[in-house]
């Protein structure tokens, strides 16, 4: 056994390291021959959740209410804002986000209200408000930014009253719609791009027309599987005259959309007759290989005058001795020309690069979008000055130059997506970006930043502690981690909303906090990042925070950590840590010191080894009842289980679907022998709710969510009362049986749609609260379920 101590270390340096392990022994199942993966239909996802609107409208706990906890000081991404002309006369504006819904504001963001929170999906891509009505809006799902949290939409919605009711007007299989255009004088003729899934080819991408309101569609564009429509834009001065952009791209688990030798999809067409014929207009851009995401933009005062922004695939340089990790500590291999624009004004007949062109603004335009610049290539032209341009990145930049020079524009925020300007006052602004929603009455020398009134935060997690009132702890999408008391001195059923503050952590991670010392807080950050944080010591946390991974031997293989790599410290003794990467390691001493002590439980492969981390560990759990006996789940869908603490591990995968991500496992605190697992389909573009239970520590597997209408399914949680007592938290809510899985419930049916993606029950409070990725956290009194009418015990046995 070899144990290495941990020291400080930077974040950038930590995927280098790698423990010998000692003798273990391995007992693998056979390799299965991989199946082709197949996308849920999109019918049968419709299907679900009308079953689940009726199981919410029959629960028994349908009267049981969630009480929203918070945050009210943090926001969340906004992916596009519609306002209602004229400015002065009107103070209306709709609000899309990227995974909570649509909010509407009729005073001009001195309050906002959800308008759209009951679909299948709360992903929203684009939202148009028809110039010539403005009762009717549009609005496409799906997030077509597709970052690692980015969810699949289910087609397009319409609002004939001003966003008080919303009817689905088709297009379910697209999957992500970057932009919607509503023709000037008739609001029934409507185009859609559409980007289609994010990680399977699909035939439903492409440029969709309607002339009857939506009732029908025909395809005007289509490119191939792999290739859809990343912007769309329309002349002013004449509505059978578009631009659209297209974009070849596929997500995969081990590598962001980028670009290979062979894609020739991307690009830009133009029609000029109402989308009958379209003509490629790339004279002057990067060869077809070179073209990354496209936005667009023309300015509405001369439309002959087009921008386009490309994620430029072309060589920029290579990296330089400290650059040869990226942000996330993950290896560099160099720089693309990234972030490029360039103009045409002549309507697209030929295009020139603007930007990059002396050596000052090339090195600017390539930290522009940092290493994702496949999130962004947004752009906007001042309606009133066509030498005024605006590009999203990290920042938003602007050029008053005709796109030669950029320069940041101050402001709130960070990773921008959306950006309005008013077509009667360009002064007048309105952006969106990763932490929520910004308004600008002087051109963006200063902004009104909505924090406060808009809660879609977007949560990754949540653990809790045992202190007096007990505080919960989260990691959010580009925010960092925070926590909060849940606050029961009003009453149960009186939670306040909390302000949340800033915890240990970054924006990926998990949490545990010591059961015996709530000021001992452990939390796991970027790809497997570890640190112990001793709030007792004062001062600020950050301070009293130390770095718990060992440092590398030389020439070994970096380890491999998700970017919510898990963690847990035993029921049995808090000081003992497990920690999972490609392999599972523990630590006696809290992290001092630790060990390996299993092999490499995944079924990696060379050949997926990409941009980021796959073939990690993604589930851990310890049984309450037995010391050692430790389940280990991965996210390339292997499973494992080890009785002796890591002396010999077997592999537990028959019977199962093939490479689904295991999201969850949780031994039993009722017999030795049960455990329960979720498995989650989305990067496959799957819907299952795959919810398991095994009575014979994994050796069979019986499906038990058979009962959920649609998942994909994150989390299952035992009740600390009731045996027969389970949760289950999916993409769309929280359900829960009281019979041991043979009947499920919808629990609550105030819960806007949400996307769950964990839970957990407070042991002695017994109170349920949720992590939504979208709508912040959520508790409800859990007496309503299990009827505890005494203290729950906390002592666990060891039992051999």
């Amino acid at each position: 056994m070899i144990i290495l101590h941990g020291k400080p270390r930077f974040r950038a340096a930590l995927m280098a390291f790698l423990i010998l392990a000692p003798a273990l022994i391995l007992i693998a199942q056979p390799a299965k021959k991989i199946q082709r993966v197949h996308s849920t239909d999109p019918e049968l996802r419709l299907k679900g959740y009308a079953q689940y609107l009726d199981m919410k409208q029959a629960s028994k706990f349908k009267d049981l209410k969630w009480q929203y906890l918070g945050p009210k000081n943090v926001s969340g991404r906004v992916t596009d804002v519609a306002v209602v002309a004229p400015k002065g006369r009107n103070y209306t504006m709709y609000v899309a986000t990227a995974s909570g819904g649509v909010w509407k504001t009729a005073n001009e963001g001195t309050t906002f209200a959800p308008v759209f929170e009951q679909a299948p999906s709360m992903a929203i891509g684009d939202i148009a408000i028809a110039p010539s009505n403005p009762d009717i809006v549009w609005i496409g799902t799906g997030e077509p930014n597709i970052f690692r949290s980015s969810q699949a939409g289910i087609g397009v919605y319409k609002s004939s009253d001003a966003g008080k009711t919303w009817t689905p007007m088709g297009l379910a299989g697209t999957y992500t719609i970057p932009r919607i255009v509503i023709h000037p004088t008739n609001p029934d003729v409507v185009y859609v791009a559409a980007a289609g899934h994010e990680w399977t080819d699909n035939p439903d991408r492409g440029v969709y027309k309607t002339t009857d309101g939506g009732k029908t569609w025909a395809k005007l564009l289509y490119i191939n599987e792999k290739t859809g429509i990343n912007d769309l834009v329309m002349d002013p001065t004449n509505p059978d005259i578009l631009y659209t952009s297209t974009w070849q791209r596929i997500r995969r688990k081990w590598n962001d959309p980028r670009n290979f030798p062979d894609y020739t999809g991307s690009g830009i067409y133009k029609t000029t007759d109402g989308g009958k014929t379209w003509n490629p207009i790339n004279t002057g851009l990067p060869e077809p290989r070179f073209r990354g995401r496209i936005g667009i933009d023309l300015c509405r005062t001369k439309p002959n005058v087009l921008y386009a922004f490309i994620d430029n695939y072309e060589k920029g340089r290579d990296a330089t001795d400290e650059e040869k990790r990226n942000s996330y500590g993950l290896p560099s291999a160099g720089f693309i020309k990234g972030a490029t624009v360039y103009r045409s004004d002549n309507a697209g007949e030929n295009w020139t690069q603007t930007s990059g062109l002396t050596d000052q603004q090339k090195q600017y335009m390539m930290r522009h979008s940092n290493t994702y610049g496949w999130v962004f290539a947004q752009v906007r032209v001042d309606p009133n000055d066509p030498n005024t341009v605006y590009t999203m990145g990290l920042s938003l930049h602007v050029s008053t130059d005709g796109g030669k020079t950029f320069n940041r524009v101050p402001g709130p925020g960070s990773d921008h997506h959306a950006l309005w300007i008013d077509p009667d006052n360009s002064n007048y602004m309105l952006k969106g970006f990763d932490q929520g929603l910004a308004v600008s009455y002087d051109k963006g020398k200063n902004w009104r930043y909505f924090r406060d009134n808009l809660p879609v935060c977007q949560f990754f997690n949540i653990n809790y502690d045992m202190a007096t009132p007990f505080k919960v702890y989260g990691s959010m999408q580009d925010h960092g981690s925070f926590r909060a008391a849940v606050d029961l001195s009003r009453g149960r059923d009186k939670v306040p909303t909390q302000e949340f503050e800033n915890a240990p952590g970054g924006e990926g991670s998990n949490h545990f906090i010591d059961p015996d010392n709530p000021n001992l807080v452990f939390s796991a950050g970027f790809y497997g990042t570890i640190t112990r944080t001793d709030y007792s010591k004062g001062g600020t946390w950050w301070q009293n925070s130390k770095d718990l991974l060992p440092q590398p031997y030389e020439n070994e293989p970096r380890l491999r950590g998700q970017w919510l790599a898990p963690f847990i410290l035993s029921p049995h003794n808090p000081a003992i840590v497990y920690h999972g990467m490609q392999y599972v390691f523990r630590s006696l001493d809290r992290g001092d010191t630790w060990e390996k002590i299993s092999p490499d439980l995944t079924a990696f492969t060379p050949s997926e080894a990409g941009d980021i981390p796959y073939h990690t560990l993604f589930a851990l759990s310890e049984s309450p009842l037995k010391s050692g006996l430790v389940y280990a789940g991965t996210d390339d869908g292997r499973v494992w289980v080890t009785k002796d603490g890591g002396k010999a591990w077997a592999e537990i995968t028959a019977g199962l679907p093939v490479q689904k991500w295991v999201s969850r496992l949780v031994a039993s605190e009722y017999d030795m022998a049960t455990v329960y697992m979720t498995q989650n389909g989305k990067r496959d573009d799957d819907f299952t709710p795959y919810v398991w239970k095994s009575t014979d520590f994994g050796k069979t597997w019986i499906d038990i969510g058979k009962g959920i209408p649609l998942g994909p399914g994150n989390v299952i949680r035992e009740d600390p009362v009731n045996k027969d007592i389970l949760y289950v938290g999916t993409d769309l809510a929280v359900y829960v049986t009281t019979d041991g899985a043979k009947t499920w419930q919808v629990l609550g049916a105030n819960l806007p749609t949400s996307y769950v993606h964990n839970l957990i029950i407070h042991p002695r409070d017994n109170m349920v609260v949720i992590a939504t990725h979208g709508r912040g956290m959520w508790v409800l009194d859990a007496n309503g379920i299990n009827n505890k009418d005494k203290q729950r015990r906390f002592d666990y046995f060891d039992e051999d």
